[in-house]
């Protein structure tokens, strides 16, 4: 590992709560893509399935923030595990209803409870944040937990698809299911690196993170963003199938997330001196000119080599991302706003998983590759039009981050230590 990533786990239980990040996030890429195929398998509706998967993910926009919130006030120990533990209810709810032919009504009452699910990726950024907000280090964390969600998203599915079909169709949930537990609950018995609650700063803040209006150009742009995602996961599908190799989609969307993991590698080791919001820029423009050589598509292999080169512009976008989420969030609201982000994509994944698959119905496969690229071209004009917002952060009461990490992270820290010897 280059020494930028070595240094990263030079202060202590940054492996340990580094690990319990992947681990519990796995679910992430595993449940939804597992509740379809368990469903399909068993009882052969995919539009049930379907609408399944989108209830899961609409609570889960829903639900994410709110969570996030409850921790910025109380603390990740005290909220996480009781999120968890009734989004693990609701999945011992959906085992059972799906195998056993329970009514549809059991079935999208469990995915809503599956959506309580918390947010791990917010919650270890929060803890890097905490150890290394307002110096380099800080850069080459995000950078670290980009490569970590993609490693996500190119094994997840494998995992679950693989184990539903190849075991018993409920293999893949469940496995989710075990995933999260295990994350969250090892996550949430580290104490010295979990970030001290703001609950005063948290109520003078006044509402939510979402008032931030540079935050709401960040959650717009992102539900375009999303909505590319959503509508090249579909539509890559369709193609494959066009064309006689419908296995070979998930290779080729592992490419694509395969790019992205290395600019995320790359990423980490630079250091830049222009402000954040040139790069985030930059790099939405670069993700909505790679969609435009999917138009042009023909056969796997080219479309494989163009997911690789449009997945190279991922990482760095996310990355600036959670960089301006500091800025224009007040540090009592930073787990917050970090899922607000999340939250857009997922909200884009979703519209573009549903546009993608009507381009697919109408026109073809081909055709289907002119959502993603209208998405982008969206995402691009919000981004110019939002930008002037980025460039000015609005002062908040409570601080952004980078005025807490001077003045407060001593006393944070030794706040964590006693708190960790109790």
């Amino acid at each position: 590992m280059p020494s930028p990533y070595r240094a990263l786990f030079a202060a202590p239980g940054t492996k340990g709560f580094a690990a319990a990040g992947l681990l519990g996030r796995m679910p992430l890429s595993m449940m939804g893509i597992g509740v379809v195929t368990m469903v399909s398998q068993l009882t052969g509706r995919y539009g049930l399935a379907g609408a399944l998967a989108a209830t899961l993910a609409l609570s889960a926009a829903v639900a994410g923030p709110q969570i996030s919130r409850l921790v910025d006030r109380y603390g990740q120990r005290r909220v996480l595990r009781p999120a968890t533990l009734v989004s693990l209810a609701a999945a011992a709810v959906l085992l059972p209803a799906a195998h056993h032919g329970w009514p549809d009504w059991v079935l999208f009452a469990a995915c809503v409870g599956i959506g309580c699910v918390p947010s791990l990726g917010a919650m270890v950024r929060a803890r890097w944040a905490a150890l290394y907000g307002g110096t380099p280090r800080l850069h080459t964390a995000y950078s670290f937990e980009s490569v970590l969600d993609e490693v996500c998203f190119i094994f997840g599915p494998i995992l679950s698809i693989g184990l539903s079909t190849a075991w018993f169709p409920e293999a893949g949930p469940l496995l989710a299911a075990c995933f999260l537990a295990a994350g969250v609950f090892w996550l949430t018995s580290q104490r010295a690196t979990e970030p001290v609650p703001h609950a005063r700063e948290e109520h003078r803040a006044g509402g939510s993170a979402l008032r931030s209006r540079g935050l709401q150009v960040l959650v717009a742009t992102f539900v375009a963003t999303g909505t590319i995602f959503g509508a090249v996961d579909v539509v890559t599908v369709a193609f494959a199938e066009e064309r006689g190799h419908k296995a070979a989609a998930s290779l080729v969307l592992a490419l694509y997330a395969a790019g992205s993991c290395t600019a995320a590698l790359v990423f980490g080791l630079l250091r830049f001196a222009g402000r954040p919001e040139r790069r985030w820029l930059l790099g939405i423009c670069a993700m909505a000119v790679s969609m435009i050589p999917l138009l042009l598509v023909g056969n796997l292999p080219f479309l494989a080599a163009a997911l690789f080169v449009a997945g190279l512009s991922i990482a760095p976008t996310m990355i600036s991302t959670m960089s301006l989420v500091e800025q224009h969030v007040p540090r009592a609201r930073l787990t917050e706003g970090m899922t607000w982000v999340s939250t857009g994509l997922a909200v884009g994944v979703a519209l573009g998983s549903s546009a993608g698959g009507w381009v697919i119905d109408a026109a073809g496969a081909r055709a289907g590759y002119g959502v993603p690229a209208v998405a982008g071209a969206v995402a691009v004009a919000v981004g110019f039009l939002g930008y002037r917002r980025l460039e000015r952060p609005a002062p908040r009461r409570g601080g952004t981050v980078g005025q807490h990490d001077e003045r407060h992270v001593p006393q944070e820290r030794q706040e964590r230590q006693e708190r960790h010897m109790a």
